[in-house]
């Protein structure tokens, strides 16, 4: 299992330009659809507290599969697994280029992989979507924090806190009658 684990992490970490956002669709298709250790719900959750625990994205994951399939080794295991190829091509890339990034061909090449991490970066966006559109109150705070960010510019944190207490408040102290109509149907 601990092998299977740094491997699967090794490939998502291979592939991770842009950060955590980018790696959501690796996760699934190597997680979730091939070796079926999560579910997609599972996956949204995981994402979900990612975010808001210290530390990124990916790392953070990776503790979390790792340890739900293996335990605090498995965790340990398969976060080195998503650590040890960025590390590895930072470290190649600086040792051969060194201070050479403004060559036109290597910036080229980062531009392309900047656009491509932007596909996978909006993918991700409307699979999180999909799934996170549960009733009419999910659109409503949705479009609610869109316009409080965008126009307002609202710090993200009380953002989050906003919107946790507002589906708490929906959850659990709006009557019967306004619930049926903000649930989907």
């Amino acid at each position: 299992m601990f092998k299977e684990l740094f491997i699967s992490f090794f490939k998502i970490g291979l592939f991770t330009f842009g950060g955590g956002y980018a790696m959501l669709p690796l996760i699934e298709k190597e997680l979730v659809e091939k070796r079926k250790w999560i579910t997609e719900e599972e996956l949204l959750e995981m994402f979900i507290i990612s975010q808001m625990t210290p530390g990124t994205i990916a790392i953070n994951a990776a503790t979390f599969i790792g340890s739900k399939k293996a335990g605090k080794l498995g965790g340990v295991v398969a976060s080195l697994g998503i650590i040890f190829p960025s590390l590895t091509i930072i470290t190649l890339i600086y040792y051969f280029l060194g201070e050479s990034f403004n060559n036109p061909v290597i910036h080229s090449i980062f531009l392309g992989i900047r656009a491509c991490i932007i596909g996978l970066i909006a993918s991700s966006t409307l699979k999180i979507c999909r799934k996170s559109f549960v009733s009419n109150i999910s659109y409503l705070l949705f479009g609610i924090g869109f316009i409080l960010l965008l126009v307002f510019n609202i710090n993200p944190i009380l953002l989050i806190l906003l919107g946790a207490f507002i589906g708490a408040t929906a959850t659990y102290f709006i009557p019967n009658k306004i619930k049926s109509i903000l649930e989907v149907r």
